[in-house]
């Protein structure tokens, strides 16, 4: 365990540093791209769920990707997590990373290079020697910009065992602080993380030094217990995302090791400096602003997380919660009592329910957002947390969109072709469009084409219904493809139509980002640390 890491000083033996992911290898899953703001936004949020680092993007990936890295790291310049930025074993990619972490009051670079014999000889078409210089000469060049260098060894769980104590021990003696040993592809099994990291910890000279980290991928539906063995083998910290989001089948959830760790403390041992009440809104977040929802029964956060249906069931919880609760919704974030708000309501009480619900907003985005409450109210008999949460994120997350729906006008019927006319507010100026189209759905999706031309397929159109009963807020969600560019948006409202012009344009919008931050050619192998 080291003693005095650079960013973090004495650390307990018993604390686990979640490094979390979301904004670079989670925002690299098709369809995840986020505008600055909103990863501002949830850089601000993983703040205060307790993320002890945030990986904030890989800079030389893009001039966008740069800008958010150095925005995020200005945004915690007088504290806060530490700010880390991705890059390769390349000076440049290095020297880049500098520059954009350089305004945090603490910031990280990770870099990586890949070190199994089929990555080396497929991909890099390097020597055994050559990798082992190149991990001297790129943790050198990154400790002369700061104190705080990981280094990870991309496709780790499978690397020749004898080879990974070699570069390891090359990385720890040109000063990395912290080595991560990543499962890439998802292949590992628990008792294969318990291995290496026993090995790395027995073998290595200075491994008593580091923190070893581990990253792991979920291809086989073992990401979060590998993550759990790791940690028992001695790691001490854990690569995450929120949601579990990220590339193919994603990484490792943080909801879910954070809750793990702190249900099963007894046989676990360890414990992390998340605020557990904010998991929910985090996760919320995050969903509004990429436009995935998370499946019903998704552990910790998932709708059905703490449903109950089966009357057994039923009758087990009402005489004590804990016969089928291993956790209290409360602990991460979910509230029992939600019917508390109507048309009657004032701005006190909207603005008290949302500290509960864990929003802070200021005052143009609160009156932005009371405006749609009651709105909301008038159309709804009853008003629940989650109509709030939805509202409030659909205006909140979007206020910095360059194309925006200001009004929306549909007619529709039997025997009737339907037709739409929309404005929109492109980059200040307003433009119309009006169009028919099979169904209202089509109709207006036509019509937003009209007023904004432009060719993307369209593959998938969903509405759920965020609450119960014939006046809920419908969400829905749309998928585009652009030159195999996925993005998808949401949009939240009690016309169903409304909602799905709403998506539409938040899907746009994510398309539009995508455009902006197309890396260049020579970054089309997007890393996979």
């Amino acid at each position: 365990m080291a003693s005095n890491h650079p960013s973090f000083g004495k650390i307990a033996d018993d604390r686990v540093i979640i490094f979390d992911t979301t904004l670079r290898d989670g925002e690299q899953s098709p369809g995840f791209s986020m505008n600055l703001e909103e990863k501002l936004r949830m850089a601000e949020s993983l703040a205060e769920l307790g993320a002890d680092v945030l990986e904030a993007g890989f800079p030389i990936a893009s001039p966008g990707d740069f800008e958010s890295v150095h925005s995020i790291a200005t945004r915690f310049a007088k504290g806060g997590p530490v700010i880390c930025g991705l890059s390769r074993s390349a000076d440049g990619d290095i020297i880049r990373a500098a520059e954009a972490i350089k305004p945090a009051a603490r910031g990280r670079i990770h870099t990586f290079i890949s070190t199994s014999e089929l990555h080396m000889r497929v991909k890099l078409r390097m020597s055994n020697e050559d990798v082992l210089a190149a991990v001297v000469r790129s943790v050198t060049l990154a400790r002369q910009h700061t104190d705080d260098v990981e280094w990870s060894a991309e496709d780790g769980s499978r690397t020749d065992p004898d080879f990974l104590c070699r570069c390891v021990e090359a990385a720890i003696k040109a000063g990395a602080t912290t080595i991560n040993v990543p499962d890439t592809v998802g292949y590992a099994l628990p008792e294969d993380m318990t291995r290496i990291f026993t090995m790395l910890r027995e073998r290595v000279p200075g491994a008593d030094g580091v923190i070893f980290s581990t990253h792991n991928h979920d291809d086989l539906g073992l990401a979060v217990a590998n993550t759990l063995a790791a940690i028992q083998a001695g790691a001490r910290q854990v690569e995450c995302t929120i949601n579990g989001i990220g590339e193919r089948a994603g990484n490792a959830s943080l909801e879910e090791v954070a809750m793990a760790l702190r249900t099963r403390g007894n046989a676990l041992a360890r414990k992390t400096g998340i605020v557990t009440p904010n998991i929910l809104r985090t996760s919320r977040l995050l969903a509004t602003i990429t436009g995935f929802d998370v499946q019903p029964n998704k552990a910790i956060v998932g709708r059905n997380a703490f449903a109950h249906e089966s009357g057994i069931h039923q009758d087990g919880v009402l005489k004590d919660a804990s016969t089928y609760e291993i956790m209290t919704p409360e602990s991460v974030g979910w509230t029992t009592n939600s019917l508390v708000l109507g048309k009657h309501s004032g701005r006190a009480a909207f603005r008290d329910k949302l500290k509960a619900l864990g929003y802070e907003l200021g005052d143009n985005a609160l009156n932005d957002a009371f405006r749609r409450f009651k709105d909301l109210a008038d159309r709804k008999k009853v008003v629940y947390d989650e109509d709030i949460s939805a509202l409030v994120d659909d205006e909140v997350v979007r206020q910095n969109d360059r194309v925006k729906l200001t009004a929306l006008t549909v007619t529709s019927g039997l025997n009737t072709r339907p037709m739409a006319a929309v404005k929109l507010e492109i980059d200040g100026e307003e433009q119309e469009g009006i169009a028919a189209g099979d169904g209202a759905v089509d109709a207006t999706f036509n019509a937003i084409r009209a007023a904004y031309p432009h060719e993307v397929a369209l593959k998938l159109y969903a509405v759920q219904s965020v609450t119960g009963g014939t006046d809920a807020q419908a969400r829905v969600t749309v998928r585009f493809e652009e030159r195999g560019k996925l993005v998808d948006g949401q949009g939240a409202d009690t016309d169903t139509i409304v909602a799905s012009a709403r998506a539409y344009v938040h899907a746009l919008n994510k398309l539009l980002v995508k455009r902006e931050r197309t890396a260049p050619a020579e970054m089309a192998a997007a890393p996979a640390a």
